[in-house]
């Protein structure tokens, strides 16, 4: 199998492939082995699309639980084939010619932090409430909604999209709707900024401009993902959640 090996200390992983059964490359790799945390499964699935990912936890900064604190147990599983394969929903944002996609999130935030944006909301067409007021507002898949949207929401979801506001002036329902929506969302009053994962590739918007955002046909091919969210695991991260 060829494989690329992708992250941070790498040279930690890399005895695991110097063997017969895997040839080490960056050409046309069958699989990327990503070792690290969430940010470097979103920057390898950005980096190559379309090539499956094995993300790995880097066990030098995030404590695993009994059964998955072993490389050799891990790697293993890939040795044998035994890893359960996941396909995870990608959505892309597109303003005129700028287009953008993620795995996890998509987001609008005030480029102004001392000043609150004014923006109107349309879901597949129609006019959600009346303008809003805050910092921002984005969409999130069932990946991502363990993340920022989480933080603003204090909840997550396991089907659909979700759609979360950020400090609004006035209550507004963050929604869970049907994967298949489109969100259209108008900036009234900038400026702001729009964001996807964590990819540099940023977009400044003003008043007037809109961003569409829906879900794609393209997925995130990955394998050994229960692995890697382990709740187990995260517990032991996160202990006060």
């Amino acid at each position: 199998m060829k494989v690329s090996l992708q992250g941070r200390y790498i040279r930690d992983i890399l005895p695991y492939f110097e063997s017969k059964d895997f040839k080490i490359t960056n050409k046309n790799p069958d699989l990327i082995i990503v070792h690290g945390g969430d940010g470097a499964l979103l920057g390898a699935e950005r980096e190559f699309p379309g090539i499956p990912k094995f993300p790995v936890r880097d066990i030098r900064t995030a404590p695993l639980c009994p059964e998955h604190s072993s490389y050799e147990r891990i790697f293993g599983l890939l040795k044998k084939n035994k890893l359960n394969k996941s396909e995870i929903m990608k959505i892309a944002a597109s303003s005129g010619s700028f287009r953008v996609t993620a795995i996890n999130d998509i987001f609008i935030h005030n480029l102004n932090p001392v000043s609150a944006i004014r923006y109107k909301v349309f879901i597949d067409g129609k006019l959600y409430g009346e303008e809003i007021v805050g910092d921002g507002a984005g969409v999130s898949t069932v990946h991502g909604s363990t993340a920022y949207y989480r933080s603003i929401t204090h909840s997550i979801f396991w089907v659909g999209i979700g759609l979360a506001f950020s400090n609004s002036t006035e209550l507004t329902n963050h929604l869970v709707l049907p994967e298949d929506t489109s969100i259209k969302i108008t900036l009234t009053r900038g400026p702001a900024i729009l964001v996807a994962d964590n990819s540099p590739n940023t977009l400044e918007m003003k008043a007037g401009d809109s961003v569409t955002i829906r879900k794609i046909e393209e997925t995130a091919v990955t394998y050994g993902l229960d692995i890697f969210m382990c709740h187990k695991c995260r517990k032991l991260r996160h202990p006060r959640e």
